[in-house]
């Protein structure tokens, strides 16, 4: 034999990438276990394997070499793919607490009069300026200041509605799109 292999030497094949143990010896061959599957090799196609990894680049083994070098995956992000009328949108919170500073003397009409008129204002604001989409969020409540809304967004023209994207804003929102005029 041109190389000294002894039974239990970790091996690798220099011409393809299979590592195995030696578990015998037959003429001119030697015997490697490979994944429990016995193959014969002659001793110049084998390297023997040394259990301290060979240290390269600044006492770094070749494989601490790769792993750095490995480029690392990346996470997977899921991304809501927008449509172009999702572009440009705002979103309006109608919630009275977002409106007034100190509601606790307001009526209850007074308090769904602030609301109407707010809505109204940012709608009238959107169309001024070619924005073409808003929303609403309204809450869910009685359903009162949703039935305004859609009462007072029913008497435009160019505009239409429906219930806004339930994951980004839950059951109480209302999305506008506003058509324009060309």
């Amino acid at each position: 034999m041109e190389k000294e292999f002894v039974k239990g030497d970790k091996v690798s094949v220099l011409d393809d990438d299979i590592t195995g143990i030696v578990i015998d010896f037959k003429k001119d061959k030697i015997i490697v276990d490979v994944d429990d599957f016995p193959m014969e090799y002659y001793a110049r196609e084998l390297i023997k394997i040394e259990n301290e990894p060979t240290r390269f680049f600044n006492d770094k083994s070749i494989d601490e070499v790769l792993n750095e070098k490995e480029t690392p995956k990346r996470k997977q992000v899921i991304k809501d793919k927008a449509s172009k009328k999702e572009q440009y949108s705002i979103s309006y919170d109608l919630h009275i607490e977002k409106l007034v500073k100190n509601f606790s003397r307001l009526s209850n009409h007074d308090i769904l009069t602030i609301q109407i008129d707010t809505a109204r204002y940012h709608l009238e604001h959107a169309i001024k300026n070619r924005i073409p989409r808003i929303v609403f969020i309204h809450g869910v409540g009685e359903g009162v200041l949703k039935a305004e809304l859609d009462f007072m967004l029913a008497r435009y023209k160019n505009v239409t509605f429906e219930d806004a994207n339930y994951q980004k804003y839950g059951i109480g929102a209302t999305q506008i799109y506003i058509k324009q005029n060309i």
